[in-house]
């Protein structure tokens, strides 16, 4: 078997039924008799064609009842859904934890007359008592596009109301409706699929059996690339993706909160479901007890590609350490992260932790004055930099400052919240609309962990790898591990044609190939840059290299 290239389209087929196409087929498979229908899902669908297009499918006698022009008003759905904790912060938000039902001041009542149809839609739908539920969605990735845009509308939000914000949709809108989502997952009677072209369903069950199957198997999440004002060009070059995007510099390849799985036998007609769906549905056979009893249904790893080949440096930030995260932001676990270098254009750097003779109150002044007076300076009289040799790994614990040079392809292995960037410096950069772009510089000193620092930092952060194994022509090694850190970062190396026998039991694996050609994963194609989720379920399984020269695959776990 030969390698072969980036396959930015992996799909899977459902098991027990079939993808249908259009509204049509779906309202076929309705009962015949009088009843309530309660379409549910996320505000980015565009609720108006929906509506129109199921309504041509349906009898004349169906009645429609739209359930956002029964929200509170939008002062009202503010108060109850937000949080004193951050009232004024610009760009951050504390995680909601109220329920859609906080939208409404009564939920409305509903009865479908004899020999008729109700049709309630819109997000929150399911509260509204029902016979029948369906659920559109689209992915994450739609409703950040339009919101940047200015096209999108904030849950809970009426055409009149405050254009909406990423601010929101990330901290108060996406933790709701995914709840509510999850909450559904065991009801749903058909999923449907708004993406542009012919909107895609599968019934409940097929749903349910399909997670179901993909639980106790290695399979991938679709990849997806975004671009920002510091992005590179290697995930065009050299995978093929976004090829007329500006450019290619947040790759991700396995995101649980954004990440979806294609579901189909044509990867242009399939119906892609939630990766956290998923795990909701299958939490054991995915996570294994232990961490599904440490991190409930939140899967607790991401892998994703920063790229500056071509582009520019990463602002120097650090992520919240975990007592702040807790307390402010309002996630159980903090965002450690790793760096590993996947490919480098020569001289380039990485930047990490404090220098030994750091003035933390002068680097505090320095950066405020940047962010308030566009005043530049030398970052690295503040933070060290070490060379970003490929295939090294950089551990980066919460409160570390750190960021990629330019000329770096970055695979980052990392716990799974990914929204907390908190900038010290960003280069004076601007954004699109030409505004400096934000920074947030009393949340990061706030979080500073000032004892990472000098020598330290190469000792405890950069790590030689410790061989854990080998077999025959293989070999497995730990690469990072912090006592702070929940997951740990090993290696593969393939160097021969020999399978390596590995187990998941009770642990999910995540593996990317970082080198060489391709391997085969328990019979599953992986190539290179791919990424792949091997269930705990899936118990023992077995890698061997594809094609003749050697293989190296990064994997993480939480031990």
């Amino acid at each position: 078997m030969q390698p072969r290239p980036y396959n930015p389209l992996p799909h899977y087929s459902p098991r027990g039924g079939s993808i249908a196409i259009g509204w049509e087929s779906a309202v076929r498979m309705l009962p015949a008799h009088s009843f309530v229908l309660a379409v549910d899902g996320v505000p980015t669908v565009d609720w108006k064609s929906a509506i129109d297009q199921l309504r041509m499918a349906l009898p004349d006698s169906a009645s429609f009842v739209d359930v956002r022009a029964r929200y509170s008003s939008w002062d009202t759905v503010v108060a109850r859904t937000g949080s004193g904790e951050l009232a004024d912060d610009p760009d951050f938000a504390r995680l909601a934890t109220c329920g859609m039902a906080e939208l409404f001041d009564a939920i409305p009542v509903v009865v479908a007359p004899k020999d008729a149809v109700v049709v309630v839609f819109g997000p929150g739908a399911a509260l509204v008592e029902h016979n029948v539920l369906w659920y559109v969605d689209l992915p994450k990735r739609y409703a950040e596009a339009a919101v940047t845009a200015g096209s999108g509308c904030n849950l809970g939000a009426r055409p009149e109301d405050p254009r909406a914000t990423t601010q929101r949709l990330f901290y108060i809108d996406w933790p709701m409706l995914d709840r509510h989502r999850d909450s559904l997952l065991g009801s749903i009677d058909r999923w449907f699929d708004a993406q542009p072209g012919p909107t895609t369903s599968i019934a409940g069950e097929v749903l349910r059996e399909t997670a179901a199957w993909l639980a106790v198997r290695p399979f991938r999440t679709r990849p997806t690339f975004n671009t920002t004002p510091w992005g590179g060009h290697w995930g065009q070059r050299r995978l093929g993706m976004n090829a007329e995007a500006p450019n290619t510099a947040l790759g991700y390849e396995l995101i649980a909160p954004e990440s979806g799985v294609l579901v189909g036998d044509d990867p242009e007609r399939c119906v892609e479901i939630p990766f956290g769906a998923i795990v909701s549905l299958q939490p054991d056979h995915l996570l294994g007890r232990a961490v599904r009893e440490k991190f409930g249904n939140s899967f607790p790893v991401r892998f994703d590609y920063l790229d500056t080949i071509d582009g520019a440096s990463l602002s120097v930030h650090c992520h919240p350490r975990p007592d702040y995260m807790r307390r402010v932001f309002g996630w159980p676990y903090t965002q450690h992260e790793t760096y590993y270098v996947m490919e480098t254009t020569g001289d380039r750097s990485i930047y990490l932790g404090l220098r030994g003779d750091v003035d933390v109150e002068e680097f505090a002044a320095r950066a405020h004055a940047a962010d308030h007076d566009g005043v530049p300076f030398d970052i690295e009289e503040y933070v060290q930099t070490f060379p970003a040799e490929a295939h090294q790994l950089f551990l980066i614990p919460a409160g570390t400052p750190h960021g990629s040079g330019e000329g770096n392809v970055v695979l980052e292995v990392s716990a799974t919240p990914y929204l907390y960037s908190l900038r010290f410096y960003d280069w004076l950069r601007r954004s699109a609309d030409g505004t400096q772009r934000p920074v947030h510089v009393s949340h990061a000193f706030a979080n500073l962990d000032m004892d990472r620092c000098g020598p330290d930092i190469a000792r405890d952060l950069i790590q030689r790898p410790r061989l854990l194994r080998s077999v025959e022509s293989c070999s497995e090694e730990i690469i990072g591990e912090l006592p702070e850190m929940f997951f740990q970062v090993r290696r593969l190396v393939l160097d021969g044609p020999d399978p390596l026998p590995d187990d998941a039991t009770d642990r999910f694996h995540v593996l990317t190939i970082v080198e060489g050609g391709g391997a085969l994963v328990d019979g599953h194609v992986l190539s290179y840059a791919e990424t792949m989720v091997v269930p705990a379920a899936t118990g023992k399984y077995s890698l061997t290299r594809i094609g003749n020269e050697r293989v190296r695959l990064v994997k993480a776990l939480v031990p």
